[in-house]
């Protein structure tokens, strides 16, 4: 129970061309997929299905955006608008607006159609949101699967873009409204900012080829990058075998759960599941009403305008952030934009440099199957909270005017809670997860070593009253005591003093390696001895 994990000495004098051939044929192998296909097993657990409801929702949405796509024309030539819609009759309207419209209110099941669409892109992100936290939280992107964590985090990417593309195809007043914000953030980029803008619109905002260049990206290049990294994630998920909660009988070389052919009955049932709620939503809940909003011109902007949620994020840092500009040879540097999408960028970035941060903080080099409970690990798992704190005061600043409006508050009081909670809620996040896991890793050794409370008190000849405790079980005590817990990494001295690089990097690591498993970062597990002394005092 006491044990401790060394990290073996790897190859330190082996080249740089040896070591990447060596990290590869780790990660990818030799194997042959198809004979690892024939003994694929699945764990049965809950937590496993959330990237099958990404995957589903996927599903859906080529099967949707096929039938939208036979009736929805991506231009922004001008036409009359005659349909059905009243209110909208005689106006002047593109012809992507008028063939949504049409869409939606003269195509037999057309509403239900575009809006099971939009539905299903909310929980399609949604879903790989909360995999890639579940992911990060169980250690689950530890050698072999860095290159599936990689994987999954550019699908979370490439959803999120696929969601804003599709968003303003329909080329309303709200989504123009979006537009007209995501071109001041491409201006703001020093140099190239205005080369974008006028390579991605066709010309000066709004322009005349946005909506076709968008539906080709959204409709072609998108799903086929993201069909590709779903086929190359099932090929290494394949490769690597499926991880699972640590338990009795249940090892780095094994593997509990159901076989091929009685997943795939559940996954089949799972999906048409799946496919039920967000139809369902598309029928009872209405979302994206455009006939509301009007057509776009960009004179005009909608008031109390929101983004889908997974964009709130970078609409939350433009929205509180100070209108900061400074002129710099000549040119004006619009900090309000530019500093925003820096931070959004790097707060995803490190989001998928994380676990190659900490293969590198641990040493540990094996492949590691077994999930981890979040409280045995507590520095990461209060990372990730903190990071889940900044996504989430970032959406609250994106509807600083909602909530100003619907709470009757100042929008500048409003605006100034999130610019403080930017930076105090990760900082108290942190120290509440980390002191929180510490205090439930307590608790497990307490258990540990006192056993289950068994409610009797007991007299002892001396008088004194003790409360009997029952051992636990077999599995219990696994459950509790099977984690490894890493050493900080020792300082080793520098041979070659000429290397000042090499010297400041190892520092760095270490440092980096106390801050993760050092004092005050976790609480030793019960050794054997102290198990065998307390369960022989409790036995009365």
């Amino acid at each position: 129970m006491g044990d401790h994990y060394r990290p073996a000495a790897g190859p330190m004098h082996s080249g740089a061309g040896e070591r990447l051939a060596h990290w590869v044929d780790g990660r990818l192998g030799h194997r042959r997929i198809v004979g690892s296909a024939r003994r694929l097993v699945f764990p049965d657990h809950w937590s496993f299905m959330l990237g099958e409801i990404a995957l589903y929702s996927f599903v859906v949405l080529l099967l949707t955006g096929v039938y939208l796509s036979l009736y929805f024309h991506p231009s922004s030539d001008l036409v009359v608008y005659q349909g059905s819609y009243v209110p909208l009759q005689g106006l002047l309207v593109s012809e992507a607006f008028d063939s949504t419209l049409h869409l939606s209110f003269d195509v037999r099941g057309g509403l239900l159609i575009r809006q099971a669409h939009h539905w299903a892109a909310l929980i399609l992100v949604a879903a790989v949101f909360v995999h890639m936290l579940r992911v990060f939280f169980t250690g689950a992107f530890r050698k072999p699967r860095e290159l599936n964590w990689v994987v999954g985090f550019l699908l979370l990417v490439l959803a999120m873009f696929a969601g804003l593309t599709g968003y303003d195809l329909p080329d309303d007043l709200l989504s123009g409204t979006g537009l007209q914000v995501v071109n001041g953030t491409l201006l703001s980029i020093p140099v190239v900012g205005t080369y974008l803008s006028f390579f991605l619109f066709g010309g000066e905002f709004p322009g005349d080829d946005l909506i076709a260049r968008f539906n080709t990206i959204h409709i072609l290049v998108i799903p086929g990058l993201i069909v590709a990294l779903i086929v190359a994630h099932l090929i290494l998920a394949v490769r690597h075998r499926h991880t699972q909660y640590p338990g009795p009988g249940r090892t780095n070389s094994n593997l509990v759960g159901m076989p091929l052919r009685v997943y795939g009955v559940k996954a089949s049932a799972y999906f048409f599941l799946v496919s039920g709620v967000i139809f369902f939503l598309a029928a009872v809940a209405q979302i994206n009403p455009i006939w509301s909003y009007g057509p776009f011109r960009p004179d005009h902007v909608s008031a109390g305008s929101q983004p889908d949620w997974y964009m709130g994020v970078a609409d939350g840092f433009l929205r509180v952030m100070p209108g900061w500009e400074i002129d710099f040879w000549g040119h004006t540097l619009a900090l309000d934009n530019f500093l925003p999408l820096l931070v959004g960028v790097l707060l995803f970035l490190a989001m998928g440099a994380y676990p190659f941060l900490e293969a590198w903080v641990t040493g540990d080099d094996r492949d590691q199957h077994l999930l981890d409970r979040p409280r045995n690990r507590p520095v990461r798992t209060a990372l990730g909270v903190a990071w889940v704190s900044v996504y989430t005061v970032a959406l609250i600043g994106a509807a600083n005017d909602v909530i100003a409006t619907h709470l009757h508050v100042s929008v500048n009081a409003v605006t100034w809670a999130v610019r403080v909670g930017l930076f105090v809620a990760p900082l108290s996040a942190f120290v509440i997860t980390k002191r929180w896991a510490l205090g439930l890793q307590r608790r497990d050794r307490d258990t540990v070593l006192h056993g289950r409370e068994s409610g009797v008190i007991k007299r002892l000849g001396n008088g004194e009253y003790v409360e009997v405790h029952e051992p636990l079980s077999q599995a219990r005590l696994h459950a509790l005591t099977a984690h490894e817990q890493y050493p900080p990494l020792p300082a080793a001295p520098v041979q070659n003093t000429g290397r000042h690089a090499t010297a400041l990097v190892q520092r760095m690591r270490v440092k980096l390696s106390r801050g993760f498993y050092g004092p005050d970062t976790q609480v030793p597990k019960a050794t054997v001895d102290e198990y065998k002394e307390t369960t022989r005092r409790h036995r009365v």
